[in-house]
């Protein structure tokens, strides 16, 4: 009785340790998508924001600096929306990231259950047996 106890805790600390291998792996590769996403939103608007304050660095007169102010305000627009894009991006992969998790954990406890079941119907054949 006890070997099988050993074998069934053994089974379950090797189930449990898989899952956690694969929960970790899905956690790690979301972090680094929305890493690297956000990255290439920060080096699109400083590079953006990079050009606009060289041209604005070159700007000699005042009417000069008329045509050169919308441009600015465009800049910060574009800048503002890809902040936004790569947001909602990240909150998707999330999202996605969050349900294999729960598929995850869901198949876990249906093995675990499953498992279970088997083990109430032997033991109860086990006592009817005698």
């Amino acid at each position: 009785m006890s070997a099988q106890m050993n074998q069934q805790f053994s089974t379950f600390s090797h189930q449990f340790a898989a899952a956690a291998a694969r929960a970790n792996r899905l956690a790690l590769e979301n972090a680094e998508t929305i890493f690297g996403l956000q990255l290439k939103a920060f080096e699109k608007n400083l590079d953006a924001t990079t050009a606009y304050f060289a041209e604005l660095a070159e700007v000699r007169d005042v009417e000069a600096y008329k045509t050169v102010f919308p441009k600015g305000m465009q800049i910060a627009k574009d800048n503002a929306e890809r902040v936004a894009a790569a947001s909602q991006e990240v909150m998707g992969l999330t999202l996605k990231t969050n349900e294999a998790l729960g598929q995850l954990a869901k198949s876990q406890f249906e093995a675990v259950s499953e498992t279970a079941q088997v083990n109430v119907a032997k033991a109860t054949k086990a006592a009817k047996g005698r």
